[in-house]
């Protein structure tokens, strides 16, 4: 099947996000979010984040079907997110998937969710088909993760991960101790626009020569959030106000560079010219202006999702699954289920075994 009609299924965070894709196409992209539930506690509550995807899953389907101009008779399967993420949330879109599949008589596919965002490259009609290897670098609110993609649909390795907060949550945390609102990387971005990234040399996450022996493609962005606080504090302590555009810019400043300088020494050190950008936090204006600017110099070409791709969403898992079908991947059977660990390895979980 060349252009297999998919509808995927998104629900690992905050977001319930229904795509429908045919082939390489995109036809829908459907995201409920239920960010602003979330804001009175500063950052994601799993057990709201689970009843909002109970509450928006249905409509947001039936929105995505309107928008595609089609039935669920249509379709061609289902596909939805088995993990990573979390795992209350994950259940309410494993058990929407089985349960419509068995419904409609679709095959369907479980897929992982952070191959999800490199496949939302694919759907970028305008650019060049992707290209093999590529190193890709995910980042968002739950997860940093720098791989290796030898083939979407059978060959993607890890070469590192943080170790502690995510970028996106470092972003959140930092923001609420200098008493900006959730979400905070947004926020950042904004007050960071008239500082001076120079200002503070705040430190970079395993960048030492001693840490790179071990840690070469990990991340670490705690002892970067300890340093923050203690910036600000002793400036309160001295009865001092605190620079806040100056203190967001080096923040800022300090994440994109273990970022980019992470991500390119993967490029220089497995000789792979490209490198694919993903994940929610990509919309900072600043990390794409390094990364590009720095790749540029390196000799390494940037690929970089629209942003409407680059959170989570269902169009991705769908068009994962659209991958998988064409490649001949048979589906999955029902007897798997949520897993917020999901290694991203396993690109398809519980493929049926042929017979």
């Amino acid at each position: 099947m060349s252009e297999p009609l998919v509808l995927g299924i998104e629900t690992s965070c905050d977001e319930t996000g229904i795509g429908i894709v045919r082939g390489r196409t995109l036809l829908s992209n459907t995201i409920a979010s239920s960010m602003d539930e979330h804001a009175r506690y500063g950052g994601v509550v799993p057990e709201v984040a689970a009843r909002a995807h109970l509450e928006a899953l249905q409509p947001a389907i039936d929105a995505a079907l309107a928008e595609a101009g089609v039935r669920l008779d249509d379709l061609d399967a289902v596909a939805v997110t088995s993990g990573p993420g979390l795992a209350g949330a994950l259940m309410v879109g494993v058990g929407a998937a089985k349960g419509l599949a068995v419904s409609i008589d679709k095959p369907l596919y479980a897929v992982n969710h952070l191959v999800g965002h490199i496949a939302a490259d694919i759907l970028t009609a305008d650019s060049a088909p992707l290209e093999y290897p590529t190193i890709a670098l995910l980042v968002s609110g739950g997860h940093t993760s720098l791989l290796h993609v030898r083939d979407l649909t059978t060959d993607v390795e890890l070469l590192g991960e943080t170790m502690d907060d995510a970028a996106g949550e470092a972003f959140d945390k930092v923001a609420r101790l200098l008493s900006l609102p959730y979400p905070g990387g947004p926020e950042i971005d904004r007050a960071a626009a008239d500082g001076d990234p120079e200002a503070i040399r705040f430190p970079r996450g395993l960048s030492r020569a001693s840490d790179l022996a071990k840690h070469r493609y990990d991340f670490s962005f705690s002892g970067l959030k300890t340093a923050v606080a203690r910036w600000v504090e002793r400036c309160e302590a001295e009865g001092v106000e605190v620079p806040l555009a100056d203190v967001a810019a080096s923040f800022r400043e300090a994440v994109v560079d273990v970022l980019v300088t992470k991500a390119l020494a993967a490029c220089a050190d497995l000789g792979v010219p490209r490198l694919l950008l993903g994940g929610g936090v990509i919309a900072n204006r600043r990390l794409r202006e390094v990364a590009l600017e720095r790749a540029e110099a390196a000799g390494v070409t940037v690929r970089i999702p629209p942003l409407s791709l680059c959170t989570d969403n269902g169009a991705m898992i769908a068009a994962l699954a659209s991958e998988l079908i064409s490649s001949g991947r048979r589906p999955s059977t029902l007897a798997f289920g949520a897993d917020s660990t999901l290694p991203v390895t396993e690109i398809q979980i519980a493929q049926a075994v042929s017979v």
